[in-house]
């Protein structure tokens, strides 16, 4: 049995990070070398010297939707919240998670509140699907001076049925914060710092309900020195979902089913890589959602990288072969986590939970809004 508590951990809670550092690259950066089993320590501002002019650095561009709702039980007056998780385009109908007292009927209404605690658009339980997620449907009134997600107003005046998820979630949706950070609750400064700087502005990348935390650490300014080096800079997008962040619940994590999420890597890309890697660059993967992508290239293209767009529920667990990547910058992450797992894999479970304690001990920050690591 491959036991899920050999991915466990104790943190001391003042250990996890509740805000970001005021200049992003003042992050601590600790870079493992993994075939001299060494650890180093440095600063996220030093990664130009890190990387090389031939190296290929991945990024993932998807953008943070304000995907946690709040509102109340229109019939009862009973406060509700829930987080936004897809859409289904034909049918309009949405997937939640939800929190609230008692059960919600089909058919019954729940009343949104905007960010300034008024009262808008309504959604109608529709029913539940077979997790038991929340299944609803937008029936508002019409959308007019909507105002996005940057506080900028939104062009023209659409019906709120017709209104696209995006559009109902800049009018009266909040950073989707984790637990661990103020037990949830979002202050003015996460809209910007809980976003990457080069998160896309294209409508159909405003789909990750959490942040590629790793990408968090990256500022206009060092991306521009990055680049000055030589060393390419290449997107890929994979909209996150929830389940990236949740314990694996099975004691055997090799009956744990992942979750899918959805991404894509271009036919240009990919070649650009394959030709620094062939002069002997390395695929530098910039958090482990830019991991999946890559990685779920190859698995379905007959061990090649090359284009690809889909869905992918792929698990990257010990004893994993790595396809496209050769080195993983990314955060520290939960106990017990798909992603703990995802790390491991690439650079052996010693010596990561190594590593893991020695940042403990050194008083690294943790998780979203935390410190980082380049594994080389």
């Amino acid at each position: 049995m491959h036991s899920i508590d050999l991915y466990d951990y104790q943190l001391p809670r003042e250990r996890i990070a509740q805000e970001p550092l005021r200049n992003r690259v003042d992050a601590r950066l600790m870079v493992i070398d993994r075939a001299a089993g060494t650890i180093d320590h440095h600063h996220v501002r030093d990664l130009p010297e890190l990387l090389r002019a031939e190296d290929s650095l991945v990024i993932n561009n998807s953008r943070v939707v304000p995907a946690r709702l709040l509102g109340k039980r229109t019939r009862t007056g009973g406060r509700w919240q829930g987080l936004f998780l897809r859409s289904d385009p034909a049918s309009g109908i949405w997937e939640m998670l939800t929190k609230t007292r008692g059960s919600l009927k089909t058919g019954e209404t729940i009343t949104l509140q905007d960010r300034d605690a008024r009262e808008g658009g309504q959604l109608e339980v529709v029913g539940r699907d077979e997790e038991g997620h929340l299944m609803v449907k937008p029936i508002a009134e019409t959308f007019s001076a909507a105002v996005d997600f940057t506080g900028m107003p939104a062009a023209g005046s659409v019906a709120g049925s017709e209104a696209s998820p995006t559009q109902w979630l800049e009018r009266y949706g909040r950073v989707p914060i984790p637990p661990y950070i103020r037990d949830g609750r979002m202050v003015d400064a996460d809209v910007s710092n809980y976003q990457t700087v080069f998160a896309s502005k294209n409508e159909d990348d405003k789909k990750s309900v959490a942040a590629p935390t790793a990408g968090l650490h990256f500022t206009d300014s060092l991306m521009k020195t990055i680049a000055k080096g030589q060393t390419a800079i290449e997107e890929v997008t994979l909209h996150v979902g929830i389940g990236t962040f949740r314990p694996i619940e099975a004691q055997d994590i090799d009956t744990h089913h992942m979750h899918q999420e959805w991404g894509r890597i271009d036919a240009d890309s990919c070649e650009r890589i394959s030709q620094r890697r062939a002069a002997g660059g390395r695929c530098v993967a910039v958090g482990t959602t830019s991991v999946r992508v890559l990685e779920s290239s190859v698995a379905n293209n007959n061990g090649k990288l090359a284009e690809w767009t889909g869905a992918t529920d792929l698990f990257i667990k010990p004893p994993y072969q790595f396809g496209a990547v050769d080195a993983l910058m990314t955060n520290f992450h939960l106990p017990k986590s798909s992603l703990l797992v995802l790390v491991s894999a690439f650079a052996t479970r010693d010596l990561i939970m190594q590593a893991y304690q020695e940042a403990i001990e050194a008083e690294y920050r943790f998780f979203s809004y935390g410190d980082a690591m380049l594994i080389l």
